[in-house]
């Protein structure tokens, strides 16, 4: 009978334990910008670099660029980002030829500059075949292949190892 009563205040200790709340991770998900009508008639290409994916429309324009429907200054607010981006446009001689329109997803804001400079080198050369001399000469039109090494078995991160001890 005294077995009875342990496993009865047992069951009941746990039932009457406070859970912890669910972790709730109320994200702010912004709506991703879909393509307007006026980006119809646009020059289209993806670029991409290590986990980050830009979505890149070219129209000619003032030299504009927007994005996530935020201009790029605001968005990218380090200037090396945002001298990254422009780097296509500086080495080919079009810095007022074109507005761009780019919808970045995944990865830090360094990835997410790179794969938006990729695609503008991309659509660059789609809008003006000419330009694929220079671009590729500079190194715009190659995909940086560089991603992060998955985590092995037995480590803690990629490559480093438990902590060795002596004693």
């Amino acid at each position: 009978m005294t077995e009875t009563k342990k496993t009865a205040t047992k069951t009941a200790a746990k039932t009457t334990k406070k859970s912890a709340p669910a972790k709730t991770t109320a994200k702010k998900v912004a709506a991703t910008p879909v393509a307007d009508v006026k980006l119809t008639n646009a020059t289209y290409a993806t670029g991409k670099r290590k986990d980050s994916v830009a979505r890149v429309y070219l129209i000619p324009g003032k030299g504009q660029i927007i994005v996530n429907g935020i201009s790029m200054t605001e968005y990218f607010r380090r200037p090396v980002l945002q001298m990254i981006i422009a780097q296509p446009f500086g080495i080919t001689k079009r810095e007022t030829a074109y507005d761009v329109h780019a919808i970045v997803m995944g990865g830090g804001l360094s990835g997410q500059a790179g794969a938006v400079k990729h695609g503008i080198s991309k659509a660059l050369e789609k809008a003006e075949p000419d330009l694929r001399k220079t671009l590729k000469a500079a190194g715009f039109l190659t995909r940086d292949s560089r991603v992060v090494e998955r985590k092995h078995f037995g480590r803690h991160k990629a490559r480093r190892s438990t902590q060795f001890s002596k004693r």
